[in-house]
């Protein structure tokens, strides 16, 4: 949950705005140390084999969330077709390994940077677009990349799949065995690195900057930010987080790909993800991909209504909590905390 700076005690001088930012940067790393430990622990608690695999998939969620929630809730850009660069990377990386051998570590590498140039070239005249038509012009190119993957059968399998993926492996050990709990901590050490990575970058001058950007785009250029290249910055950004996502899954338990996985359903569920738990802030994504992932997982059954389920969490949320889960949770932590130190300080009166 977003933290809030804490109130000062009697009769101490207001805190100013360098003080309250060094605050809640200090609160942010305690709340992330707290979910690393929760993380770490949660396995002693939680030993059956599917929990463990819906919480790695939380974990896969949580880093698509986060690199979506960069250039959404910072950048102010909106992407229908994130997806895609899920789907580069899953299958550039499975590619690499099943049909030409590759170890599956540079395989990665070779993904990432794959992934990033796609997004360098599509994002430069795109992001040149702004509102519903920069959505469209994403949402064409994740149709474009889930049309290729289904055609292209003599190198991604089509719609019968890319099978026998190779595990990936650290230090000479299978991350696939013991009913997934070293792939669950695996996939978990990315997704708590990225977040810290993710923590720095908005604290950052270049943080700073896409706040600016997403605040006023105009107001941004007249303090001098080339708002093209930190578009662009964002947006390539982003699809990294989204091909590491996509190299980890490619390479899990399963160690197969289909084109069902890439397609506008996910775009729909990362988005959704995003303004769920709240954009711009740091445990939106959190909240987001833990509370998405349970509610694709309780609708398996009926899978072809899940995008109707989606669309309504999004008219109930922009009516409701406009804010997302992060900010609502925020302002009652912040409430309750004032109430108690309130009567704290009239008791001691």
């Amino acid at each position: 949950m977003a933290a809030s700076p804490r109130r000062p005690a009697l009769g101490a001088p207001p805190m100013n705005e360098a003080s309250a930012a060094a605050l809640r940067r200090r609160n942010e790393k305690l709340q992330l140390l707290g979910l690393f430990l929760f993380v770490a622990l949660l396995p002693a608690a939680v030993r059956n084999p599917y929990y463990l695999h819906v919480l790695t998939t939380v974990a896969l969620n949580l880093i698509l969330a986060t690199g979506l929630n960069l250039l959404m809730g910072y950048a102010g850009q909106v992407s229908l077709g994130h997806a895609a660069f899920y789907g580069i990377g899953a299958y550039a990386s499975g590619i690499l390994t099943a049909t030409y051998g590759w170890n599956a570590w540079p395989a990665m590498v070779a993904a990432i940077a794959i992934t990033s140039a796609v997004a360098w070239l599509v994002g430069k005249p795109t992001l040149r677009l702004k509102g519903h038509y920069l959505a469209m012009a994403t949402l064409g190119f994740g149709i474009i990349v889930s049309v290729v993957i289904r055609q292209t059968s003599g190198l991604t399998g089509g719609s019968a799949g890319l099978p026998e993926i190779p595990s990936m492996t650290f230090f000479g050990r299978e991350l696939t065995t013991d009913m997934g709990l070293h792939y669950y901590y695996f996939v978990w050490a990315w997704a708590c690195l990225l977040t810290v990575l993710f923590a720095n970058l908005v604290a950052s001058r270049s943080g700073r900057a896409l706040r600016a950007l997403h605040d006023s785009e105009l107001a941004a250029e007249t303090l001098g930010i080339d708002t093209a290249a930190f578009k662009v910055r964002a947006f390539v950004i982003s699809a990294a987080y989204a091909s590491i996502a996509g190299s980890l899954y490619a390479h899990s338990s399963m160690r197969f790909l289909s084109p069902t996985p890439f397609g506008f359903h996910t775009s729909i569920a990362l988005l959704v993800m995003v303004v769920l738990g709240g954009q711009g802030t740091l445990w939106g994504p959190v909240l987001g991909a833990v509370a998405v992932t349970f509610i694709h997982e309780s609708l398996s059954a009926y899978a072809d209504y899940d995008i109707v389920v989606y669309g309504l969490i999004l008219m109930v949320l922009m009516i409701v909590m406009p804010g997302g889960l992060s900010r609502a949770l925020g302002s009652l932590w912040a409430l309750a905390r004032d109430r108690v130190l309130s009567r704290a300080e009239g008791g001691d009166q």
